[in-house]
């Protein structure tokens, strides 16, 4: 945002950014390695797990096209990323220099201002969405984790009916929950009459 096109291929140069590509399950970011890129989605999407000692896994954050990720741990120099970041479907990413983008070049370019700025607004806008995931995983039932959820993709939407992210799988480590106890309650609310579903596109009734 504010940087213009003839501005972008010597803002890459300065942060040193180079393009990688993933294919789907293939990971981006493992937990345990240096935190030292920031990563911009391009194309497709990606998943931040966090998996506990016994291999439990949960799904903290879903980041799509225009998407950043990695940059609190980077900018925050922790000595080792204690998530991991796998692409959800075929995709490509660039990774930018942390450190680069962070410290004023010796041009002092304008470009560089607005990207700090632009990082700021990411991480406020990230803090919002784990906030929104607390609200969610709080609830007592499975149900109203649901509930909660899907009212919450309804009303980003504008729309009762929508697409989300995650098969069930994934929806059930993002709600913190077992597959088979979400699979029961999404039948239990289609059979009475309080949603629509098919996969992972959902009407809200």
């Amino acid at each position: 945002m504010g940087i213009s096109e003839k501005d972008l291929e010597s803002l890459l140069i300065c942060m040193n950014a180079k393009r990688r590509t993933a294919q789907k399950g293939e990971p981006l970011f493992v937990a345990g390695d240096r935190p030292e890129h920031v990563g911009i989605v391009l194309k497709g999407g990606v998943h931040v797990v966090q998996e506990d000692y016994w291999g439990k896994r949960t799904i903290l954050a879903v980041v799509q096209v225009g998407g950043m990720f990695g940059e609190a741990f980077s900018a925050a120099e922790a000595a080792v990323m204690p998530v991991s970041v796998l692409a959800y479907s075929d995709c490509e990413v660039l990774l930018i220099d942390c450190r680069k983008m962070l410290t004023t070049c010796s041009s002092s370019c304008l470009f560089h201002a607005r990207l700090t700025r632009n990082l700021m607004k990411v991480v406020a806008n990230k803090n919002i969405a784990l906030t929104q995931k607390i609200g969610h995983i709080t609830k007592k039932s499975v149900r109203d984790r649901v509930l909660s959820y899907l009212s919450e993709c309804a009303l980003s939407e504008g729309n009762n009916s929508f697409s989300i992210p995650f098969n069930r799988q994934e929806l059930a480590d993002y709600l913190s929950v077992e597959r088979s106890a979400l699979s029961n309650t999404l039948g239990k609310m289609q059979a009475e009459g309080i949603i629509e579903f098919t996969k992972n596109k959902f009407t809200l009734v």
